[in-house]
């Protein structure tokens, strides 16, 4: 059997509110393949929030563990999570969080600026990725001169740029209309066949059916589509 890229065990994340504990996650088991579309849908409070934190490296579990491309980061100080987002995983998010002063070109250096990647070498790879969106035209405008769907494919281009081998993605679609939308999920569904891990946060059924695996969240718990229960069901 190969490693999973993703291998999650019996995790658990509680939250303090007033004088009781709210259990978010509750011993929840998940393995994520090399090559796998997964999306990940649920109401809101379902804990999808959560749990994309947690799978982001931005939070840790209070209990259970979690491994990464084969690597157990659950207990991992600040500045190797950093390192291991900067490296492993790819962001896209609803609201695309581009900075507005700088141009398309200039948001998907980014994450290379980070890594101390040279200027020459940084925007031949920043090139690339936005002609891979097909926005290779907008390299030099700003994002308020951009679409929604503009601004939703230079955000999945600064995402690509450093070749991670995860694309995690929240609520990408959540801001768009239908179309644009389908536009957006129609790249992911290319970037998944070029070898990419695609996970999918989102509300969306008719964005989850486009995955090839549904996983549902309820209440802290996972649930695979077909109903079955991922991890364990318990409660306190």
């Amino acid at each position: 059997m190969t490693t999973p890229i993703i291998e999650i065990e019996n995790m658990t994340k509680t939250y303090q509110l007033g004088g009781d504990v709210v259990h978010v996650l509750s011993n929840v088991s998940l393995r994520i393949e090399k090559g796998d579309f997964l999306a990940i849908v649920g109401p809101s409070g379902s804990g999808k929030s959560t749990f994309m934190n947690m799978l982001g490296c931005l939070d840790r579990p209070d209990s259970g563990s979690y491994f990464l491309d084969g690597r157990e980061i659950a207990r991992l100080n600040d500045n190797e999570l950093a390192v291991i987002r900067n490296e492993k995983i790819g962001f896209i998010f609803q609201n695309f969080y581009l900075l507005p002063r700088l141009t398309a070109l200039e948001n998907v250096e980014l994450p290379l600026l980070y890594r101390g990647v040279k200027t020459k070498e940084r925007q031949k790879k920043a090139y690339e990725c936005l002609e891979q969106v097909g926005l290779l035209e907008r390299a030099h405008h700003l994002p308020s001169q951009l679409s929604g769907g503009q601004q939703q494919r230079v955000a999945i281009a600064r995402a690509l740029v450093g070749n991670p081998p995860i694309l995690l993605a929240d609520e990408p679609t959540g801001a768009l209309d239908s179309k644009t939308s389908q536009e957006i999920i129609n790249i992911m569904k290319g970037l998944n066949e070029q070898g990419h891990t695609i996970i999918i946060i989102t509300h969306d059924w008719e964005v989850a059916k486009q995955a090839k695996r549904i996983v549902r969240i309820q209440d802290g718990h996972l649930f695979e589509s077909r109903g079955d229960l991922v991890g364990i069901s318990s409660v306190d």
